[in-house]
């Protein structure tokens, strides 16, 4: 079984306070973007909000679940425990929720290559990693998350058995290495949505949380 872990809980400081899952691109929100493409990929999705309150804005998304941080203002690495103790699958795609461009192709590879590690990583280079476009063991990553230290996302995937996955090599199924694009605010959308340009509240919804 092949799971997927959303993290949706950031407090969006670089957006200007605005929730990025709830931007638009092409039509889509971020987070269904991410759900479509996972869902011809996984046989379950989570989605890790940082509090019950924000759960709530997920309602609509059916048959994905929504859980809270458990470890609360951890970061991402709180996001990656409560999803790891939610899934069912021993392999976990985990994304942050500003990657509305993943590829299929590339979460399929990124599975493939974890195949006796405790994760496969994908890298630029020895020090630009992607660990929230990643592939997880599940119980590695509990068994490192039980009772660590640090809350650096670095130090985690070094202390794991671990497959750095060449971007190069990624490259031969997305060419343009679309699947890593990242939104920190609403100037990077019009980067990959000029149309934003001439209607950003249009583009990005009302840029108020939803009630």
């Amino acid at each position: 079984m092949r799971s997927a872990v959303i993290l949706v809980g950031g407090a969006a400081r670089r957006a200007g306070g605005r929730e990025k899952y709830f931007f638009t691109f092409q039509g889509k929100t971020f987070i269904d973007r991410l759900i479509d493409t996972l869902r011809g990929v996984v046989d379950e999705i989570v989605v890790v909000a940082r509090d019950p309150g924000q759960c709530e804005r997920f309602g609509h998304l059916g048959d994905v679940r929504c859980i809270p941080d458990i470890r609360r203002d951890l970061g991402p690495i709180g996001g990656l425990h409560a999803g790891a103790l939610a899934v069912h699958g021993e392999c976990v795609f985990v994304v942050a929720c500003d990657m509305p461009c993943i590829h299929p192709g590339v979460v399929r590879m990124l599975f493939d290559a974890a195949t006796g590690y405790d994760a496969a990583i994908p890298c630029w280079n020895a020090d630009m990693l992607e660990p929230l476009h990643a592939v997880y063991r599940r119980s590695a990553l509990l068994d490192y998350l039980e009772e660590h230290e640090s809350l650096s996302l670095r130090s985690m995937v070094r202390n794991l058995n671990t497959r750095y996955v060449d971007v190069e090599k990624i490259r031969e199924i997305d060419p343009d290495l679309l699947t890593f694009t990242n939104i920190n605010n609403l100037e990077d959308l019009k980067l990959i949505d000029p149309s934003a340009e001439h209607s950003l509240d249009d583009a990005c919804g009302s840029g108020q949380e939803p009630s």
